[in-house]
């Protein structure tokens, strides 16, 4: 389970760290994200788990005449965003918690997320609480990942720790894969006060590693950020070294052209306010 306090903490300090990575890894997602997001005439976007800032600033970009406002619990997250986008008049970065946040004067008429809402403590109040704040035309567009199995590449990175230091969490547990089930995930949007949802599976390459030393690249973006991190960071050294060992195997067989890329599976999500 990936909590409020490791976002606040050890994880946000991580994603912040490696942003341009991380950026990298989902870029075949956020276009395809930005263009449902885009699918209409935008006035005010929040975007939820704004993280290093790069979906709000491809929407300031693109809707100059709208304001855009990103949140995050991270502070390290938020600092890099705004060091980032400082040269945008219509974005602002605020750092906060979606389930209690609010802005006066401020109602979105769309609410985004690149893989930021699997991580509410209690969904369902989360949710109904961006709907309140929100204008009554308000969209919701959001990704996610699909299950653990049809992401392979994450089955695999977990496979290559030693047997037993990888403890899988409930499958609905707050986290990166917690979204993945549709009637869960469709639950969760109705009981908050959200219609007309649905959901379209997205098959994109997630980036790993490239450049000259690309296994070097993607050794260090998977010790640092990904589903075997943290535990990874407690192996003793020969445990480790196996660990290292085995994962560079399986990433050299999908590098290619300079280039690591692993087949991923998400969602994109999209919902409308039942008042609208």
């Amino acid at each position: 389970m990936t909590t409020k306090l490791d976002w606040e903490g050890r994880v946000g300090r991580s994603w912040a760290h490696e942003w341009r990575r991380t950026d990298r890894s989902f870029g075949g997602l956020t276009d395809q994200l930005l263009g449902k997001a885009s699918a209409r005439g935008v006035r005010k976007a929040l975007d939820v788990g704004c993280g290093a800032g790069e979906l709000s600033m491809a929407m300031a970009r693109g809707h100059s005449t709208a304001e855009v406002v990103g949140i995050d619990i991270s502070p390290e997250l938020i600092d890099v965003a705004r060091e980032r986008a400082g040269y945008l008049p219509n974005l602002d970065f605020e750092l906060g918690d979606a389930a209690n946040w609010s802005r006066p004067g401020f109602a979105p008429d769309l609410i985004m997320s690149r893989h930021g809402v699997m991580f509410f403590e209690q969904p369902v109040e989360a949710f109904a609480h961006l709907a309140n704040i929100s204008a009554p035309d308000v969209r919701l567009v959001f990704s996610c990942f699909r299950s653990f199995e049809e992401n392979a590449w994450a089955e695999r990175v977990v496979g290559c720790l030693p047997a037993g230091s990888f403890v899988e969490p409930n499958r609905f547990a707050p986290g990166p894969f917690a979204f993945a089930d549709e009637a869960h995930v469709r639950g969760i949007l109705s009981d908050a006060g959200w219609s007309e949802i649905a959901f379209e599976p997205i098959d994109y390459a997630f980036v790993a590693g490239t450049g000259e030393d690309a296994l070097g690249d993607a050794l260090d973006y998977f010790q640092s950020i990904g589903p075997a991190a943290r535990a990874a960071a407690s192996l003793a050294p020969d445990e480790k070294a196996r660990f290292i060992g085995n994962l560079g195997r399986y990433l050299r067989n999908n590098e290619e052209g300079g280039i690591i890329a692993l087949r991923a599976a998400a969602w994109i999500v999209t919902a409308k306010a039942s008042a609208s």
